[in-house]
């Protein structure tokens, strides 16, 4: 029917739910306006929902979410704003990361910071170090948030644990050893990594880059999962907005693959990440989205050995860590990969970039700290995190103590540096407590949000697990309704 076929403007009546109290919504507006645009996308559905549910965001949320409806025999439509890259061949190269990361790498703070931001299917997923850590215990105590069980689940369900003793790395070890020898606990840590799954475990500090090998797990493969359960993927579907109706989400608006779509469901979970997912409300007229954050800023120290001992760059990522809950950071072994380590370090200045040639003997001790909520997500496009409070102050610490540390590991310490800072986790943009309910549900009824835009506080630690935890959490309150 086109707009001039059309009847009358008679409201389309849409009922759904189980509940014995039928809720009936009018969607004749939206109607008139899908159906009097002729450049829409042929996912226009008429204004009438032919999903249960949808998904902006593949991520580990997202998938999470999708997966676990999907195979709950809910109806899901998933709206992925990239594109699956895993059959590329430049997967997890240098041109890789480029390509898929928002602004080539380059997105920037206003205070300086980097982010490095994948838009593809499986989202940050795809990017990561391979982490996994339990939630904090304040989530539950503070917040009445309780993912225990969805966490326990998962862990043997992923094959989450450490990497056997000869993967760690010797070089990691080493500094392992040193924090040790100093009275810190460290441990393995815990890992999204299978080496039986590869053909050849090949990771290293290019592990960030995306998994070639085939060991790291990615949310990726839970989209698989849930298209396999009946689930609808659509790739390039940038949402622009939720559409709303009195108080209650309706649908999302935004184009695939450049044209315009609208597309409706009685429940919308936003699962675009902490900058997506903000800027998407801020354009759906929903107060307060993107008003502060957290970032776990992070950096790295960086020393160098001996000529002819080698540094950590060839190992795992972050296969050893340890965590002052009291001063609020963590510390793990970690390197910049290869060809990124003069980009990020020529933000330093150039002489720090010209330390590239002893990146084999490089030994690396990342800082995660847990940030203050500052700065925001702002609709004009600009992000903001400065650090406030004591955050300097026990970043400060952190480098003293990552300082004595690589001493006691052989570096000399002359030639130490700390990297500029850098974002890794934008959170809290959206959060628990203050525009979210314990069930991840907005001020707009049947829209949720499942990031880490919904963390009330930054983590400090790695954040999949805790993510996917709320991811299926919800799923369970959203089958359950």
């Amino acid at each position: 029917m086109t707009g001039k076929e059309r009847g009358p403007r008679t409201p389309i009546v849409v009922f759904y739910g189980n509940d014995s109290r039928v809720k009936k919504y009018h969607f004749w507006v939206l109607w008139e306006a899908a159906m009097s645009d002729s450049t829409l996308h042929s996912d226009k559905l008429g204004g009438q929902p032919q999903h249960d549910v949808i998904v902006v965001g593949s991520g580990p949320g997202g998938a999470t979410v999708a997966r676990q409806l999907a195979r709950a025999g809910k109806k899901v439509l998933l709206l992925e704003r990239g594109i699956d890259q895993r059959p590329r061949s430049y997967y997890g190269t240098y041109l890789g990361a480029l390509i898929y990361a928002d602004r080539m790498s380059l997105l920037f703070t206003q205070e300086g910071l980097n982010i490095v931001r994948p838009l593809m299917v499986g989202g940050a997923t795809s990017m990561y170090c391979g982490c996994a850590a339990p939630p904090p215990e304040w989530l539950k105590e503070k917040y009445g948030v309780d993912i225990d069980a969805e966490v326990a689940e998962t862990i043997p369900e992923l094959g989450v644990a450490v990497l056997p003793e000869e993967l760690r790395g010797s070089a990691s070890t080493r500094i392992a050893q040193a924090g040790q020898a100093l009275g810190y606990d460290w441990q393995p840590q815990l890992k999204f990594m299978k080496p039986a799954r590869s053909k050849k475990f090949d990771c290293g500090a290019k592990c960030m880059l995306g998994c070639r090998c085939g060991a790291k797990w990615s949310a990726a493969e839970w989209v698989d999962e849930a298209v396999q359960a009946g689930a609808e993927l659509r790739v390039n579907a940038r949402v622009e907005k939720v559409l709303i109706g009195g108080r209650q989400a309706i649908g999302v608006q935004g184009t695939i693959a450049g044209q315009p779509f609208q597309a409706f469901a009685p429940r919308i979970v936003l699962a675009a990440g902490g900058i997506g997912t903000p800027r998407i409300l801020q354009a759906s007229g929903v107060d307060g989205a993107g008003d502060g954050m957290t970032m776990d800023i992070t950096t790295m120290v960086y020393g160098f050995l001996p000529r002819g001992e080698r540094g950590s760059g060839n190992e795992p990522p972050m296969t050893w860590s340890w965590e002052n809950l009291e001063a609020g950071y963590m510390l793990s072994t970690l390197i910049d990969p290869w060809l990124l380590y003069p980009i990020i370090n020529v933000l330093k200045g150039p002489k720090y970039a010209l330390t590239w040639p002893k990146w084999n003997n490089t030994l690396g001790v990342m800082i995660k700290l847990k940030d203050s909520i500052s700065g925001g997500v702002f609709a004009d496009g600009r992000i903001s995190k400065p650090m406030v409070g004591d955050d300097l102050e026990r970043q400060r610490q952190a480098e003293g103590l990552c300082r004595k540390i690589l001493v006691e590991a052989g570096v000399d310490p002359a030639s130490m540096f700390m990297t500029p800072l850098r974002g890794t986790h934008p959170s809290g943009t959206v959060r628990i407590g203050t525009m979210l309910d314990e069930d991840l549900q907005t001020q707009v009824a049947g829209l949720y949000v499942c990031d880490a835009s919904s963390f009330p506080e930054a983590l400090a630690r790695p954040t999949v697990l805790t993510i996917i935890g709320l991811g299926k959490r919800l799923a369970k309150h959203l089958v359950g309704q």
